[in-house]
Parts: C-alpha cells; sequence; structure tokens
C-alpha cells in the first residue's frame, strides 16, 4: 500500500500514536463535553485529555480572556522573564488557593509538562537533603521522560527507557498488600539498618492513581504517610499532575486528608484551557535552586497563565465547584455500583469526578470503551492489565450529561457480558 491509498495518519504519523486507535475517528470541535469529528457525529467526552481539561473544552470564559490577549498583542514565550501575566497569576494563586489554606509554598514554574515537574520535584529533593533514593508505590504514574519513569511501576512503560532506571524503590500503596496496615513494611525498612534500605530524599506519592487504575488511596493511609516521612526528615511529594485542581473535590487531592506536602507538582488543568503548563509547589525554605539551575525554553507559557488565572478566579473563588464536583461523584459512584452488583466479576471504585469500574476479566473493560466509543462516548482503559474503564468527564459536566454518559456505558457493558 503506498502513502497516497493510506489516511496522512498511517502513512506519515509514528506507530507511537495511541488514543487514535481506540478512537478511530478525526475529531474536528469541541465544545463543553463533546467533541465532534469530520462526518459530524457527536461523542460525549468522559477523558477531558486525560485530566487536563477539567473546565471542558473551549470553556467560553477562559476563551474570551485568552483571546483578548492575543488580540492586545500579549506576551506569548516570555521564558521566565517577569510579565503582566504572570504577575496577575501568582497574586491570583496567593490569594485563592495558598494563603486561604494556609500553604507557605513558592511557586516554579518547569517546562511545561508534568513530567517535568516530576522531573523537577525529584532533582530539588535530591539537592535539599543529600540523597539519592527516592520511595514510590506499587502501580504509580508519575510521566515518561527517564526520572518520573524510574518511579512510575508500570513494566511496560519502564522498558521503553532502554537504560537501568536507579535510585528508586517501590512500596505497597494503599490497598495493594490488602493488609490492615499497609505502611508497616516501609516503616521497617527503614527503621531497619539491615534492611538494606537507602535512607530516601522523599517518598512521591499520588493520593488516587489514575493511570494504576482508579486506585484511591485512604485519608488515613495518606495521613500516617506524612507522619512517617516527617519523622524520619524525609521530603514529601505529592504527585497532583491529574488528581489536582479540582477533580477530586477540593482544589488540591490531598486537602481530603488534612496533609501539607513539602512539594506538590501540578499540571493537566492548571493551565485551564489545555494549553500546556506545569508547576512546582515548595515549602519556601526549600527553595534551595541556584538561578538557571532547572529551566526550560517553554516555561514562560504566558498565554497558559492568563486561562489559568482566569479560570482560578471564576472557578475557586468560593467552594461551588467543589462541592458540584463531589455531589456529581457521588452520583456517578452510585451508579457504578449498582451496575456492579448487576454483573459479576465486576467492581466500582472512585473519589470525586474520576471513577472506575474495574473488571476481573480484563479484556472486558477494553470492549466496553470500543462500545461505548461506537455508541458515542469517550472513556479509556487504566490499570496494570487496562483491567479499569476510567472516567474522566470535565468538572463542569451537566447532570443531563451524566445521565446520557452512564446511559450509554451500562448498555456498553450488557452488550459485552451478553457477548453481542
Amino acid at each position: 500500500m503506498t502513502i497516497a491509498e493510506t489516511t496522512v495518519f498511517e502513512a506519515l504519523e509514528s506507530n507511537v500514536r495511541g488514543y487514535c486507535r481506540s478512537w478511530p475517528t478525526v475529531f474536528d470541535t469541541a465544545r463543553g463535553a463533546w467533541l465532534t469529528d469530520v462526518n459530524g457525529k457527536e461523542y460525549l467526552d468522559f477523558f477531558a485529555g486525560a485530566g487536563a481539561l477539567n473546565y471542558g473544552h473551549n470553556n467560553p470564559l477562559l476563551k474570551q480572556a485568552l483571546i483578548d490577549y492575543l488580540v492586545g498583542d500579549g506576551i506569548t514565550h516570555g521564558l521566565d522573564m517577569s510579565t503582566v501575566a504572570k504577575q496577575r497569576l501568582l497574586e491570583t494563586m496567593r490569594d485563592l488557593l495558598l494563603i486561604p489554606r494556609g500553604l507557605d509554598y513558592k511557586v516554579q514554574f518547569p517546562g511545561p509538562t508534568g513530567a517535568n515537574a516530576v522531573e523537577a520535584a525529584l532533582k530539588l529533593a535530591r539537592k535539599v537533603t543529600g540523597r539519592t533514593t527516592i520511595l514510590n508505590f506499587t502501580n504509580a504514574f508519575h510521566g515518561m521522560t527517564l526520572g518520573a519513569l524510574s518511579v512510575t511501576g508500570n513494566a511496560a512503560k519502564r522498558a521503553g527507557a532502554g537504560v537501568p532506571l536507579v535510585h528508586a524503590t517501590p512500596m505497597p500503596y494503599d490497598g495493594f498488600l490488602d493488609e490492615p496496615e499497609e505502611l508497616s513494611w516501609m516503616r521497617r525498612a527503614l527503621d531497619d539498618s539491615s534492611s538494606g534500605l537507602d535512607k530516601p530524599a522523599a517518598v512521591i506519592v499520588e493520593t488516587v492513581q489514575g493511570e494504576g487504575g482508579v486506585n484511591v488511596a485512604r485519608g488515613d493511609w495518606l495521613r500516617h504517610l506524612a507522619e512517617l516521612c516527617a519523622a524520619r526528615g524525609i521530603l514529601l511529594i505529592v504527585d497532583d499532575v491529574q488528581m489536582g485542581c479540582g477533580r477530586t473535590g477540593p482544589f488540591f487531592s490531598f486537602e481530603i486528608a488534612g496533609i501539607t506536602p513539602d512539594i506538590v507538582t501540578l499540571s493537566k488543568s492548571i493551565g485551564g484551557y489545555g494549553l500546556p503548563m506545569a508547576l512546582v509547589l515548595m515549602r519556601r525554605e526549600l527553595d534551595q535552586w541556584a538561578p538557571g539551575e532547572h529551566n526550560g525554553t517553554f516555561r514562560g507559557n504566558n498565554a497558559a497563565f492568563i486561562t489559568a488565572e482566569v479560570a482560578l478566579r471564576h472557578y475557586w473563588s468560593d467552594d461551588r465547584l467543589e462541592l458540584s464536583t463531589l455531589a456529581k461523584g457521588e452520583r456517578i459512584h452510585r451508579h457504578l455500583t449498582t451496575l456492579a452488583e448487576s454483573f459479576s466479576g465486576i467492581t466500582a471504585r472512585g473519589r470525586g469526578l474520576v471513577q472506575g469500574l474495574v473488571f476481573a476479566d480484563a479484556s472486558q473493560a477494553t470492549k466496553v470503551c470500543r462500545v461505548a466509543f461506537e455508541h458515542g462516548l469517550l472513556v479509556e482503559t487504566s490499570g496494570s492489565y487496562d483491567e479499569v474503564v476510567k472516567l474522566l468527564p470535565p468538572l463542569t459536566v451537566t447532570e443531563d450529561e451524566i445521565t446520557h454518559g452512564l446511559g450509554i456505558l451500562s448498555r456498553a457493558v450488557e452488550i459485552v457480558r451478553d457477548g453481542h
């Protein structure tokens, strides 16, 4: 078959492409929770850019602010220069996010991806402590660059590194061992001088493991982890790239546990509009970087600063979005629990607006996602074996859209379980 006989995607785009294989159509426009393809077919989006579109596609408030900024010749590329857009974002973060929560964090603008934020956090922890080891958790996912891969659990993704991934040691995540005291092994290994475990610079954790299969850490477990780290002089890094910005209800996912991490990574929806942007938040005394010690050409995406600032002012000046997200999450979880009870080999789990259906037969989860796509719903799989159908609708999804999406999902499960 010649280039002319294939689509341009098949002919020219790398084999590494992924999501387009699961959703074989060409998308054209998007608004809110909906995408439309070139044939005019509409799809309800319960994927939301892998969590990068918490406020939906082309949110009109954010879009207008962005248009006004561009029409006014606002600075788009600014490296780490001081700009009006950055100033307004930092002031809004200070006033709406940090001060109300008692968080005395400095803000770092790394490269514009979650993986780069994780790289910066790991480098900073090692610099500050003078230690090299990082403790991560089973089923964790922190990104695809070498440092981020070293603290990621998935074997297939780790294998893509092509080199040994060192100076990281996995520990059992909450629920992995199915034991009452999940942190006992970690505590024992840290305190026993003959365990062979070097004292780590930091522990990095997700409060809900999205890519790992919608594994939800209990508040008590997170508190005990924070206490364990603090008592031993180990920095606690919370990776809030996917679960932050309100995905689990409160703006920061760790708020439910009442903890204050030493370092926090943010990306995906922090830009508001789907524009690339990432942040590292660190306790003030940890800001020991030398000028330019961690930098990047695109760490100053001022267009993203504009949409981020408007999103914060509009959605986080009160608790309406948080309460709405929690209520919608409870509604979806109830539906998934009822659905799971109707079929053997299925369970439900989640927090806020990250919810999952877990299939004992992983192949059925993949089939459900395929059937859902055919009926106009975008959902993806996650977990060690792609055994979880993961729901990540925009936080702005309407009640009618939830009803519509859950209806398609339920029908897809029925079709797959009936063998149609």
